[in-house]
């Protein structure tokens, strides 16, 4: 891109700019922490572990309100901890509070490939929509593209959590589940932020005037909103 996109202290906007994924990822690592936590120092009591995430999830909620965040995607967050909590509970066994987090993985890996084949490549859909185009990032050629490749590198991180959660799920590995739910949420995350941000601004033509201005067909750059 040879616009500069308007990014902290004067340096070009990133992905990590418009949906600020690092610090909602860093948020969601609480809960499973503090299960594993309780559940450890308890004696592994799988009742402490729900007690202890309940409360870490409710806490990280009230600290997200407080700071500003939306409260859908607060109530989000906290119904993923009182599902998995509930899980857990039903089943007694402390690995099932991360069965949650492995199926929606699982799903996720689906959808984010097959919203790439079928050309609505879910990273353009994000991004299309913090920058309020809707659809209209569809009809530049370049953007699609661009957004194509880089929604791959998002398939990959949950292909690579699955790989990862599945077979220390399956092995009981409870405090191995939280090890990697830690390192492979906040700092893929970035890594992902990072890596499919260079992917699509490389994808770019030469001249292309950046995200916030799709070009259409016939070769005129639109605004960065619709009306």
């Amino acid at each position: 891109m040879t616009e500069r996109e308007p990014g902290a202290a004067g340096r070009p906007e990133s992905l990590a700019d418009l949906l600020g994924g690092r610090r909602g990822a860093v948020d969601a690592t609480l809960p499973p922490v503090a299960f594993a936590a309780g559940w450890l120092l308890a004696g592994r009591s799988v009742a402490v572990g729900v007690v202890t995430a309940l409360t870490a999830g409710a806490l990280v909620a009230g600290w997200r309100l407080r700071r500003g965040d939306r409260p859908r995607s607060v109530l989000v967050g906290l119904l993923a901890v009182c599902v998995a909590a509930l899980v857990v509970a039903r089943t007694g066994r402390a690995e099932d509070f991360f069965l949650v987090q492995l199926l929606a993985n699982a799903a996720s890996t689906l959808v984010w490939a097959v919203s790439i084949v079928v050309r609505w490549p879910l990273l353009g859909v994000v991004v299309g929509t913090a920058l309020g185009q809707r659809g209209r990032w569809r009809r530049d050629p370049a953007l699609l593209r661009a957004y194509g490749r880089g929604s791959w590198v998002w398939t990959a991180t949950y292909v690579l959590r699955v790989a990862v959660f599945l077979p220390l799920y399956l092995g009981g590995e409870v405090l191995a589940l939280t090890a990697a739910r830690v390192g492979l949420t906040w700092p893929l995350v970035a890594a992902a932020l990072a890596v499919s941000w260079a992917v699509v601004r490389r994808s770019l033509p030469a001249g292309h005037p950046g995200l916030r201005r799709p070009v259409t067909p016939d070769g005129t750059p639109t605004g960065h909103s619709e009306g």
